[in-house]
């Protein structure tokens, strides 16, 4: 059986989905997270135009099999595949897997495998072609790994930015993701994990009276999803330079992927239609299955993550700037994400990040001039990543960030006021309220910011 490779997700999931295949019997391989070394040995071997997701994971595929030719390793082409993910329409995304399998070939490893999972068909088909034998109970579990991965990243950079002590949010997370990656792997009951995981959260320490701004980060679906170098380590960098960044979780792409199938189904199918009918039941099940495994574990881990977005939300408030209709890449999410974050409060600023060119991320970009004006309160920023831009990129993110904290620190004081608090109340208040120093603290819905927020439940 071939060592599957995996790549292109965060460090959580492939970590997740490795202990899944494990336990199917797979040997499964996570690629090192791609670089600009990566992106400098895809564009040699890529075809010349393409985006970034395809220069870095093209790269980081044929860097990886660099390094194992050079460690000696025999029957390269035979014993390993790189398993990624597929799709059609107006985006490169399409051509993903061609130029993946163009630029292996042209690297010196014409046979060696790439199985596209597409968007389309069923996944389990093409892994069975491939010799694989993946039972329907995998692949909901695989959408299970995806859910934990997205929960626990998002309760990481909920934290980050407020730890008392340096890196001890950082060893919740590794201890965190291999409590999980046990229990899938052995098939253990993932409750017990997650109760330890939310009780070993509660015994962080963290300060939430500092004020830091929200920054929303949406865009094309690699680029926004990236830790490293393909989006210049955008979280690390805007908590260094004191904001709270928010991700958006691989779960809703998938909620809305299920989505768009269903609508898209419904109105070409004829009436009647019993097998267009028997599909839209399968995919609907399947999307009530994800939220629901979504709300069990949210509430597992004490409620400390983000719920879910509501689909239909987003597509209500986009659909006055760009048609739900029109699909590839993120479609209406990058407007309707947009939209939301100003009209729920969830956010100071909003990030669209982008690899240069994106034609679907271009046509979003091209109303969202329309959406700021129209939104008052919006602070918005659209910048591409193309690897040699570094100094650009986050200059224009900076000085929208510096408004983004005016903001915070205007919030913060109105809420002050409005509770009729001053500094030296709150300061003692701190101390009495040993509660509010845990990081498993629930915090509520009322202002944007966290510090903010922690106002609200002092009496």
């Amino acid at each position: 059986m071939p060592k599957i490779l995996i790549g292109g997700l965060t460090n959580a999931h492939g970590i997740l989905i490795k202990g899944l295949f494990e336990r199917i019997g797979f040997e499964v391989v996570c690629l090192p997270e791609p670089d600009n070394d990566a992106l400098k040995i895809g564009k040699i071997y890529c075809n010349k135009g393409q985006c970034n997701p395809i220069y870095y994971m093209a790269g980081s595929i044929i860097k990886y099999l660099f390094h194992l030719r050079e460690s000696g390793v025999k029957d390269i082409e035979k014993d390993y595949i790189f398993v990624t993910a597929g799709s059609c329409g107006p985006c490169r995304f399409g051509m993903y897997e061609t130029e993946y399998r163009k630029a292996v070939k042209d690297a010196g490893f014409p046979g060696f495998k790439i199985i596209a999972l597409q968007q389309d068909e069923a996944l389990l088909n093409h892994l069975r072609d491939m010799g694989f034998t993946l039972k329907r109970t995998a692949f909901l579990s695989l959408l299970r790994t995806f859910v934990l991965a997205d929960l626990i990243n998002n309760i990481y950079y909920k934290t980050k930015p407020y730890e008392v002590e340096n890196g001890s949010i950082d060893r919740w997370k590794t201890q965190s993701l291999d409590s999980l990656y046990r229990a899938i792997r052995k098939g253990d009951r993932l409750t017990i994990a997650l109760r330890q995981i939310k009780n070993a959260l509660s015994a962080i320490k963290t300060d939430y009276f500092r004020l830091k701004p929200k920054v929303k980060i949406t865009g094309e679906f690699f680029s926004q999803m990236q830790e490293g170098d393909a989006n210049y380590r955008l979280t690390t960098w805007l908590i260094e330079e004191g904001a709270e960044p928010i991700v958006e979780p691989i779960t809703t792409w998938l909620d809305y992927v299920l989505r768009t199938k269903i609508q898209f189904i419904s109105e070409r199918a004829f009436r009647g239609r019993f097998r267009a009918g028997k599909l839209i039941l399968v995919l609907f099940s399947l999307k009530l299955y994800i939220r629901a495994l979504y709300v069990l574990y949210r509430a597992l881990l004490g409620r400390k993550p983000d719920p879910l977005k509501s689909q239909k939300k987003l597509a209500c408030y986009a659909q006055n700037y760009y048609s739900t209709k029109l699909l590839g890449g993120e479609g209406h999410l990058e407007v309707g994400k947009h939209i939301y974050s100003v009209v729920h409060g969830n956010a100071h600023m909003v990030i669209s990040v982008k690899p240069f060119g994106c034609m679907s991320s271009t046509q979003s970009d091209g109303v969202q001039t329309k959406v700021s004006h129209d939104m008052d309160d919006s602070l918005f920023v659209s910048v591409d990543t193309s690897g040699d831009a570094e100094v650009n990129f986050k200059s224009r993110v900076l000085m929208k960030l510096h408004e983004a904290k005016e903001r915070a620190s205007s919030e913060f004081e109105f809420v002050k006021k409005k509770r009729d608090l001053s500094s030296r109340q709150i300061a003692l208040l701190k101390e009495r309220r040993p509660d509010l120093k845990k990081a498993s603290k629930v915090l509520p819905r009322n202002g944007i910011s966290t510090a903010a927020k922690v106002l609200y439940l002092i009496r």
